[in-house]
């Protein structure tokens, strides 16, 4: 007896040190094999600037499809993780039934997702979507964004993928106290504010804009310099006009003095408002007098033409019902629809991205990292130019004999330390002080001007990532906003959306199919062996006491 007393009284004991040692020693451990609740150094680095309450709503909540339980158990799970590493975060799981008008006007658009329960398809909507409250700032985070996916479940596994990119990226924006500078170029017949609106008001939410003008670059060249030297990013959208020696002076030392450059350069004269107007067009070379410069840091944009067979549609008025016009249609093959890297930060799981008229770049043997962004497929057709376009050709059956001009790089993003175009030339004004070599830097060429240009619909700008037409979502608007995340990030944030997760899946076919037998294994037969086990042991108890 006193033994057992013992016993009892050590184990006790034992259970309050272990409680009491626990209140001062804390560990978590992350037993998946992808770590997928493992915060990185960056996350950690982050979370441990907040120093006040971070509150944090999360609308999945309610009665919303079984699979997308799995996405609010990520979530609840991860947030977890970041209420243990600051226990300044709290959050909680609000059901958005009676608030959908209120978040739908905050710009927290529902998902309508299709569900698949006993054979039948039925629709469903959620708000997958999450509320950062820091002082007197709020930032949203989307769930559920739009990605490259073959599947519903390949959606849901991206969006498990992205939960820590989402929440860190929200965090970076609700805390952080100094913003970039980006200059927007113009003096050069650059795209109009209406024509960027849609991208440049999703990158004002993180960055302070300014437009930027070369024009006094005539007069006072080194003055405008250093204004352009304060910026940390310059945005060259489509350009029209010819570049003087001058400014691209101006342009190559704002590159050697470590400020990153996002090119969009049209070098060809082709338009597809032309097109439509007078039902052909010439498709002519463009000089902006910008080989050399881009020449220097690693690339050359060419001057033929590009068809792909993977394609974006074209809508034309295809007749008459009654007094309504009729529209239809077509795969339009010089405006190829093109998939991103899927192993870099900037384009992995981005949707395909639409170019209009675009020509194709050659990368030069220098000492500088290039990396294909986006690469067309291997049905394309070069033209050289001048060339004529018309609108009937659409009508035109391809053959795989013209499309056999393999992949064409669109896109490419160059990294490392440049070297001046001018650093064995006549310079066109004294530089005071005139750099030969950059810092490493980075830049992003792109070989198409419009990739950035959003539609016109009444007299307002159209989202970026839609066709006013076809209701066709592409991945333009967030390929462009990775790419300025990517270019101006110190912190290695943008890497985390490198981060995958693997999630077992259901075939949902076959569990249909056997769902009377699995019924049976897993409710059926527990009560049968349990039945089984008690009548056993009852007769054995009666035989061994009576």
């Amino acid at each position: 007896m006193i033994k057992n007393f013992k016993t009892i009284l050590l184990v006790l004991v034992g259970i309050i040190v272990l409680n009491f040692a626990g209140n001062y020693f804390f560990k978590r451990f992350d037993i998946t094999s992808d770590k997928r609740y493992t915060l990185s150094e960056v996350t950690q680095e982050l979370v441990s600037t907040i120093n006040r309450q971070l509150v944090i709503n999360v609308y999945l909540e309610g009665d919303f499809p079984s699979e997308f339980q799995r996405l609010q158990i990520e979530t609840r799970q991860f947030l977890e993780e970041l209420q243990a590493e600051n226990s300044n975060i709290r959050f909680r799981f609000i059901n958005p039934d009676d608030i959908k008008e209120e978040l739908v006007k905050n710009g927290m658009i529902p998902s309508q997702l299709t569900v698949e329960e006993d054979g039948k398809l039925s629709e469903a909507l959620i708000f997958p979507w999450a509320e950062l409250f820091y002082g007197d700032k709020v930032q949203t985070v989307s769930l559920l964004p739009n990605t490259l996916a073959a599947s519903q479940e390949a959606q849901l596994a991206n969006a498990v993928s992205a939960l820590e990119y989402s929440f860190a990226n929200g965090i970076q924006l609700i805390t952080q106290k100094n913003r970039k500078n980006i200059a927007i170029l113009s003096g050069n017949g650059e795209l109009e504010d209406i024509r960027l609106y849609s991208f440049l008001s999703a990158l004002g939410s993180k960055y302070n804009l300014a437009k930027f003008t070369l024009d006094s670059v005539a007069k006072n060249p080194n003055a405008t310099l250093d204004k352009l030297e304060k910026f940390d990013l310059s945005i060259i959208a489509k350009p029209t006009e010819r570049f003087t020696n001058e400014e691209k002076l101006v342009l190559d030392q704002f590159v050697m003095n470590g400020g990153k450059s996002l090119w969009m350069i049209d070098n060809l004269n082709a338009d597809t408002d032309s097109l439509y107007n007078e039902g052909k067009m010439l498709a002519y070379p463009r000089d902006l007098n910008l080989t050399d410069l881009l020449f220097s840091y690693g690339v050359r944009i060419n001057n033929k033409l590009v068809q792909d067979l993977y394609a974006s549609k074209l809508t034309l008025a295809s007749g008459m019902l009654g007094n309504q016009p009729q529209f239809e249609s077509f795969d339009w093959f010089y405006h190829p629809l093109v998939q991103g890297n899927p192993n870099h930060p900037i384009s992995k799981n981005v949707l395909p991205v639409r170019f209009r008229f675009t020509t194709q770049i050659d990368t030069l043997k220098k000492d500088i990292k290039k990396t294909p962004l986006l690469v067309s497929s291997v049905l394309t057709k070069l033209s050289g130019t001048p060339t004529i376009v018309e609108l009937e050709s659409i009508a035109k059956e391809p053959t795989q004999q013209e499309f056999s001009a393999n992949s064409q790089l669109l896109a490419v993003l160059l990294e490392g330390e440049f070297h001046s175009a001018y650093e064995n030339r006549t310079k066109p004004f004294n530089v005071s002080d005139f750099k030969k070599k950059s810092i490493p830097n980075k830049m992003v060429v792109i070989a198409d001007g419009d990739l950035g240009k959003n539609q016109i619909l009444k007299g307002k700008p159209y989202d970026l990532g839609i066709d006013k037409w076809t209701q066709q979502r592409f991945g333009n608007k967030d390929f462009l906003l990775n790419t300025v995340d990517y270019l101006l990030d110190d912190f290695g944030l943008i890497q985390l959306r490198n981060k995958t997760v693997q999630l077992p899946s259901l075939d949902k076919k076959k569990a249909y199919k056997e769902r009377t037998y699995w019924q049976f294994f897993n409710i059926v037969l527990p009560l049968v062996l349990l039945l089984i086990f008690g009548v056993s042991f009852n007769y054995w108890r009666k035989k061994k006491y009576s």
